[in-house]
């Protein structure tokens, strides 16, 4: 079954709890706290609210980077960034018990990834995003193509989910593509009303399966 993950960011609305309140009240069953430039006092203040909501709907809660705060969240696990802590060191930290993500760009990213034993490849960008700092080289459809069509070669099996500025229009050429899900922030949290764009997102993911 395809997947959508919820990116957690805030704007001039709406708080990062607002955010993933709104994405779980839409459907979502995957949220992702993302705080880059906060203290841990202030991600764990925060985590302490959505963690017990993810539990509430039976969504899966993960932390972006912190590994060391995963336990004390009561997060799921955690998603690791291109420059953060390798996948390996993860393990050792948190051991076995909990789902440990990594960030891709290319096809040599996703096969250490998969070495080092992550559990899924968030993968992107699909295009320019504003909500994240030091992009990588853009993908576009034929990025992603070439990627999966890469992975069958190689004998690689990843869940692979789709980052960085999609809309509801690229849903289906996506999953065209062959990739597992997406994971979405700013098109959801900019909506009129943030939970109506998820369920539309999330009806347009599955509507190939139906």
């Amino acid at each position: 079954m395809k997947q959508i993950q919820f990116i957690t960011h805030e704007n001039s609305r709406f708080s990062y709890t607002d955010g993933a309140e709104m994405a779980l009240k839409g459907g979502c069953r995957w949220i992702q706290l993302r705080m880059k430039e906060v203290s841990d006092a202030d991600f764990i203040s925060v985590a302490e609210k959505i963690a017990p909501m993810c539990r509430e709907y039976g969504a899966t809660f993960i932390l972006d980077d912190r590994v060391h705060l995963v336990k004390q969240c009561k997060a799921d696990g955690v998603h690791l960034g291109r420059n953060d802590m390798p996948v390996t060191e993860a393990w050792a930290i948190l051991g076995s018990d909990v789902i440990i993500g990594g960030t891709a760009n290319t096809i040599d990213d996703i096969e250490r990834l998969w070495r080092d034993g992550a559990n899924y490849i968030g993968c992107g960008p699909f295009r320019f995003t504003t909500t994240k700092k030091n992009l990588s080289p853009i993908l576009g459809l034929d990025g992603y193509q070439s990627i999966t069509n890469e992975m069958k070669q190689r004998g690689i099996l990843l869940p692979i989910v789709a980052i960085g500025g999609i809309t509801a229009a690229d849903i289906k050429p996506l999953i065209a593509t062959g990739i597992d899900g997406i994971a979405v922030s700013g098109a959801i949290l900019n909506a009129t009303n943030p939970s109506d764009e998820m369920a539309e997102f999330i009806k347009l993911l599955h509507a190939k399966e139906l």
